[in-house]
């Protein structure tokens, strides 16, 4: 099936047309103010491209998790006001998504005008891709773009239900870009690395048992790391397990055997005895009683960078530690670092992964920096997006 671009909407006009677009501004706000706007600027190149082919763009997003009530807290108008600055022009911002509110804003769009709508999330349809929501998404606009990655492994009704309801609809630049890239991890240029972290096991477990045997060299770090060392009968003390998920460890480990893959796991600990930013910690091989594992160590971050400089892919998600802590970021740091030197096609997604390489300032030597979390680690497993799905078929 066909994915049309932007590049084929504004070959066919769109001038005086009302394009819906659905985009990822789900920023953190801060007294009332954006605190990061990177997903806002990552929005920036389809917007300006449509409005300077005088499309009459309809914004559409969501924020935080309101569950389909309104929240003063979680409004979009702040994200609509450094919109505005970012783009360099007035927009419009209507405090409801849909219905005659919304349809009497639209209809006083001029071309190469923007109008923002509230917060999607607000209505409890949009989760539950209620048909009745998605048709009044529809109702305001000639076309769909959806550039919202984040967002499309959720079949809601902004996502998949509005997409099917209007037969111009394509893949935003950094949609596409997305799938571009992490396309690359699934076929990928040898050898491939991945590098996974976390808390748990649970979180990424299907992820694991996807790369475990597709991928040549499988580096695992994070809490996660500790079901694994236990089932393989290794001391980790308090460290954090899930004893739930032994088997499933089990079954990871068997896979990357089975495949001839290699599964590295953490050597040796920087540990603690209580999880606290100030508490004393050492770096220890084997740990002791009573303490807790808290970041990897820097024989296995060495190890782990020695990896990542034979790779020619490389997929990284999850730090190696308590990374919001500095006494247990070192091994997030370390990778960071490693990923940058690297001379392979990285690929870096997860918030924490992403907020170690934009805090060293090695942002700019990765090759691309992956806006979503739970929607990357889908697609490298080969499964199909909802949000992507959707925008199959376009007329």
């Amino acid at each position: 099936m066909t994915i049309l671009s932007i590049d084929d909407l504004l070959a066919a006009g769109v001038r005086g047309q009302r394009v819906f677009v659905r985009a990822d501004l789900n920023v953190p706000l801060a007294g009332g103010r954006v605190g990061d706007d990177t997903r806002i600027r990552s929005a920036l190149g389809t917007l300006r491209r449509l409005l300077a082919a005088g499309a009459r763009v309809v914004l559409a997003s969501h924020l935080g998790r309101p569950k389909g009530k309104n929240d003063a807290a979680l409004s979009l108008r702040p994200v609509g006001q450094r919109l505005s600055e970012l783009l360099g022009r007035d927009i419009g911002f209507c405090e409801t998504c849909h219905g005659p509110a919304a349809e009497a804003a639209v209809n006083l769009l001029k071309d190469g005008q923007l109008l923002l709508l509230e917060n999607v999330r607000f209505e409890a349809g949009e989760s539950q891709n209620d048909p009745t929501l998605a048709q009044a998404f529809a109702n305001l606009a000639d076309a769909y773009v959806n550039d919202a990655f984040g967002t499309a492994h959720r079949a809601h009704a902004s996502t998949a239900g509005v997409a099917r309801l209007i037969p111009r609809r394509a893949a935003g630049d950094l949609l596409r870009s997305e799938l571009e890239k992490l396309a690359e991890v699934r076929d990928p240029e040898r050898p491939l690395l991945c590098l996974l972290g976390g808390a748990k096991v649970s979180d990424k477990l299907a992820v694991l048992e996807a790369l475990a045997p597709h991928t040549d060299v499988l580096c695992i770090g994070g809490a996660m790391a500790y079901t694994f060392l236990h089932v393989l009968g290794q001391p980790v003390g308090t460290s954090r397990v899930e004893a739930d998920r032994y088997v499933d460890a089990e079954r990871v480990l068997a896979a990357a055997e089975r495949a001839g893959r290699r599964l590295l796991l953490p050597t040796d600990h920087v540990v603690a005895e209580v999880f606290e930013a100030d508490a004393p910690h050492q770096i220890v091989e084997i740990i002791p009683d009573g303490w807790m594992a808290l970041d990897i160590g820097p024989a296995t971050a060495a190890a782990y960078a020695a990896e990542i400089q034979t790779a020619r892919t490389l997929f990284w998600n999850g730090p190696m530690g308590v990374f919001e802590m500095p006494a247990f970021a070192a091994g997030t740091r370390a990778v960071a670092e490693a990923v940058a030197a690297s001379k392979a096609n990285t690929i870096v997604g997860g918030g924490d992964s992403l907020a170690a390489v934009n805090q060293l300032g090695v942002a700019d030597r990765v090759s691309h920096l992956s806006t979503g979390g739970g929607a990357s680690l889908e697609f490298v497993q080969g499964l199909p997006l909802p949000g992507v799905v959707a925008l199959e078929g376009s007329e």
